[in-house]
């Protein structure tokens, strides 16, 4: 297992998550967020536990918790000198979720452009050319473990052009062991596409691709997908694809004071 992208801290902390992968399955309240070690119930994991991997990696990703916990959270944070950047959680069941998606699917996609499969080698020079694209959109992408399935059930959509250059992705994968309720929960991300291949409807049809992808080959029960407040094209592509937001839940990260958002 292999294949770190970005920065030497980016790097460190995909390879602290996924030489974690035995403890994180094993262990209630702890997931598997990818980018970092991650957290979908405080008080199961421990706030012990989260002060260990806050005070080691300088982070801590916090999946699908309860608003109400929020508060609470963020008291525990301040003591470490830490603050908590969140996203809005869209949700959307198989049945809704699986048509909305197979809709976009059958209209089609731009002519030229076509469905490419992804390596299966985390140090492919594919795998890292997806890592670049999504990087250059502006996000913190997996390892090349994580975006081939080494590390769990996952899956990575990939669009080309008639050279096989890329122009858009996704990811999709589960990110909770078999003490979360949310056990069967899917999570999906890193949408990207080229810039001069925006505003033809690609975004929401490789969102849709994934999607199809986590209900069809990972066998979710649901998918999730997480959105800046105040981004509405991101909000309108996952609304179109059967998902809405639920205020309930709240996902983040938690971070120094001083530091920029992690990813956007």
């Amino acid at each position: 297992m292999a294949g770190y992208f970005g920065t030497e801290i980016q790097k460190r902390l995909q390879k602290i998550a996924e030489e974690s992968a035995g403890f994180i399955a094993a262990t209630p309240g702890a997931c598997q967020a990818g980018r970092m070690m991650g957290c979908d119930d405080p008080e199961m994991l421990g706030w012990d536990r989260i002060a260990e991997f806050v005070t080691r990696d300088g982070v801590c990703a916090f999946r699908l918790l309860d608003a109400r916990q929020i508060k609470e959270l963020k008291v525990q944070l301040a003591r470490r000198d830490c603050r908590l950047d969140t996203w809005d959680v869209f949700i959307g069941d198989k049945e809704r979720a699986l048509a909305a998606s197979q809709a976009i699917i059958s209209a089609g996609m731009p002519d030229g452009l076509a469905e490419l499969k992804m390596a299966a080698d985390p140090d492919d020079q594919l795998t890292e050319n997806v890592q670049m694209f999504m990087a250059e959109a502006g996000m913190v992408p997996f390892s090349g473990s994580m975006l081939v399935g080494s590390v769990g059930p996952a899956a990575t959509a990939l669009i080309g052009n008639g050279d096989g250059t890329l122009v858009a992705t996704a990811h999709g994968y589960l990110p909770h062991n078999v003490f979360s309720h949310f056990h069967r929960y899917a999570w999906g991300g890193l949408v990207a596409v080229s810039e001069k291949h925006r505003c033809k409807g690609l975004g929401k049809f490789i969102n849709a691709l994934i999607i199809r992808t986590v209900f069809e080959r990972l066998y979710a029960s649901h998918v999730y997908e997480l959105v800046s407040a105040g981004n509405t094209a991101s909000r309108r592509m996952v609304e179109a694809c059967g998902l809405h937001h639920d205020p309930a839940f709240v996902c983040g990260i938690a971070t120094p004071v001083d530091a920029a958002r992690f990813t956007r």
